[in-house]
């Protein structure tokens, strides 16, 4: 894999603990997230992240669970039953 490509930025979903969430979100723009939404009343946000940089997020203390966002293309309502 390219260096380039290792580096593109991808979409995730971050859960955290809610009680330090201020706090946390701090440590993750410090380590590479740029965060486009926040849900601190259930401890998740979202942002997008240099691929190479999402081992960073997952080491940073109070992170739970990170999951890169994914995309889901339905078929029209006029297709055919597949």
């Amino acid at each position: 894999m390219s260096e380039s490509a290792a580096s593109a930025p991808v979409g995730v979903v971050l859960a955290v603990d809610p009680d330090r969430f201020a706090e946390i979100v701090d440590a993750l723009r410090r380590a590479g997230l740029t965060v486009t939404g926040e849900q601190p009343v259930v401890g998740t946000l979202s942002g997008t992240v240099p691929e190479n940089r999402i081992a960073a997020l997952q080491a940073v203390d109070g992170v739970e669970a990170l999951d890169r966002e994914r995309t889901v293309q339905l078929p029209p309502p006029d297709a055919p039953a597949q």
